[in-house]
Parts: C-alpha cells; sequence; structure tokens
C-alpha cells in the first residue's frame, strides 16, 4: 500500500499554513499552538522541536505524547470526507488536526473547539 503524500510532508511545512489560516480570521498563532496541544499532549517546546527537526506527519502522531481520547467528538467534513468515516488511524488524526483548525477559523469559541 503505498502512503499519501501528506504522511511524509514535515508539519514545519504545513503548521504556517494553519497559523495564517487562522490570523486572516482574526484568530492566533497561541490558539493554534493550544489546539495542537490539546489534541496531542505537545507542550509548546516539545512542538517547536517538533517543527525544527521538520518531522513528517506520521511520525509526528507516532510520537505524540498523550492523544486526547476526546478527540473522537470530533465530526465533520473535511475535503470532503467525515472525519469520523476515515479508517486509517494516521489520516484520521491529521483530519482531526485540519477540522479543529477550520473550527477555529469559523469564529467558533476555543470551548466548543476543544470539546470542553
Amino acid at each position: 500500500m503505498n502512503k499519501h503524500n501528506i504522511y511524509t510532508m514535515s508539519v514545519a511545512s504545513i503548521y504556517p499554513l494553519y497559523v495564517m489560516k487562522a490570523e486572516k480570521k482574526g484568530r492566533t498563532k497561541t490558539e493554534v499552538d493550544e489546539i495542537i496541544h490539546w489534541l496531542t499532549g505537545y507542550s509548546k517546546e516539545e512542538l517547536e522541536a517538533q517543527l525544527k527537526k521538520q518531522i513528517d506527519f506520521e511520525t509526528f502522531f507516532e510520537e505524540a505524547p498523550k492523544l486526547n481520547p476526546l478527540r473522537t467528538l470530533i465530526k465533520g467534513v473535511v475535503c470532503g470526507v467525515r472525519v469520523e468515516d476515515i479508517e486509517e488511524p494516521t489520516m484520521r488524526e491529521i483530519r482531526y488536526l485540519d477540522k479543529l483548525i477550520d473550527e477555529l477559523a469559523k469564529g467558533k469559541a476555543m470551548d466548543k473547539i476543544l470539546r470542553k
């Protein structure tokens, strides 16, 4: 089975796009980082280290300190696909992150995004 291209892309190459998407809608880099921390358990320092190492998405999620069990509450469509229907675990994690960033850019409150 061939891996999807996103698996081998560095998180550092996409991270600025997440931040730019958020900032264009009046949100902040801090909120993007908070979402990543909530989803993966990476601290600010750990995230910065992963970005500096140019780690790929597959490794990023494999090495995540503590994937949030509430992430399974994330529902909806990203790139035309319902995230809850994605069977491949790594792709599902990537799309969870995409969905959370989309919700941030759409102005959703942080407590709703973080499923509190």
